[in-house]
């Protein structure tokens, strides 16, 4: 008996420990969702529809708060937990919601498809890169994150080409102000180029950086192009494994450039060439979500328990977008710089170019 008390009392100090921990900074992505919530319905009232979705507001409320306000250590935590813990419990449950058919959408040219465009668009941002002046690993890191899932690319590039701590920083910062651009400019192309909702989700998934900027994206368009939009990025998110493994392979090659600007850390304190561990090329949420996805092809998900499952990983995606707009700080482009900024830019537009291309060609209805 005497044995079970203090591993009770650890069990409760954990627990009290993880609130005090997480909590504020939870609180606060909730108190940014009830705000986008709020707003979204004065929109409905005022306006008679919702312009915009309470998942692009909660981005834009959380990223004028930290322009306004930068979170200490007493928030970050929470604030982290929110942007990726229950981000991925809602992709998981987001599976419940893809049918077969919308499975079926995709079919095998697709899947080739997803995979060519993301390997044609890392040679056009690496060279787009390279053509501006940009140094070989700083090229490679906004290549892959441009072209994969954003920052989780760039943060599993960085060790096996070993880039520096000054060109991580510099890649991911950007890389999350132009997510945000990119979320709310994206659904504008719908009338102007006539996009289908499937069409849109496809283009969506192939464009936008990571999976909840996908669901912010798409939200206007509604629930088949979420599904479709969530799924193709979710393949897109796969790409990360066969790229990284080929970055091992050539890393061998890369080294110190004569015009390469020298970093704030020395060649030496660069992470060491690595190669990636195979049991981390495919994140645990993905395998949910397609089990989920599978349940619910073969009926075994009630029918009752699917309007429950969708709000909740509705809910989770709109405080997981306050915690994306609350780590997003505009203020770090003009640290980026011209050439990353150019950089940044063109690659997208190429991405976006060779996205419709592929729906074109594979002529999605």
């Amino acid at each position: 008996m005497t044995l079970q008390i203090p591993h009770r009392a650890s069990l409760t100090d954990r627990a009290i420990s993880g609130v005090k921990r997480f909590g504020p900074g939870v609180l606060l992505c909730l108190a940014v969702s009830v705000a986008a919530l709020a707003a979204e319905r004065l929109e409905a009232a005022f306006f008679q529809r919702a312009w915009l979705e309470a998942l692009v507001l909660a981005i834009l409320i959380g990223t004028l708060v930290r322009s306004l306000w930068k979170p200490d250590n007493r928030w970050r935590p929470g604030i982290s937990f929110s942007a990726k813990a229950l981000l991925e419990v809602a992709v998981v449950l987001l599976g419940a919601s893809l049918s077969a058919a919308t499975i079926a959408v995709t079919g095998a040219p697709l899947l080739l498809g997803i995979a060519a465009v993301v390997f044609v668009a890392i040679g056009l941002s690496y060279g787009i890169g390279r053509l501006l002046g940009l140094s070989q690993r700083m090229a490679i890191l906004i290549a892959c994150g441009n072209s994969i899932c954003g920052n989780s690319a760039i943060a599993a590039t960085a060790p096996v080409i070993g880039a520096d701590g000054e060109d991580i920083a510099a890649s991911i910062a950007f890389t999350a102000v132009l997510g945000v651009v990119v979320v709310l400019g994206l659904p504008l192309l719908i009338p102007m180029l006539g996009l289908s909702t499937q069409q849109f989700g496809i283009l969506s998934g192939l464009t936008v950086y990571a999976v909840p900027q996908v669901l912010a994206a798409t939200a206007p368009a509604g629930p088949t192009a979420i599904q479709i939009g969530t799924l193709v990025k979710l393949v897109r998110v796969l790409m990360l494994g066969p790229v990284v493994l080929l970055l091992a392979l050539l890393s061998g090659r890369l080294r110190p450039e004569a015009n390469e600007p020298a970093p704030h850390e020395p060649a030496e304190a660069r992470p060491k060439l690595r190669p990636f561990a195979v049991q981390h090329l495919v994140p645990w949420f993905i395998v949910g979500f397609m089990v989920m996805a599978a349940l619910r092809s073969a009926g075994l998900i009630p029918t009752a328990l699917l309007t429950p499952i969708a709000t909740v990983a509705h809910a989770l995606t709109i405080v997981s977008m306050a915690a994306l707009g609350l780590s997003v700080d505009v203020r770090s482009v003009a640290k980026a710089g011209p050439r990353i900024t150019a950089t940044v830019v063109l690659s997208i537009l190429a991405l976006m170019t060779i996205s419709l291309g592929l729906i074109r060609l594979l002529a999605v209805p």
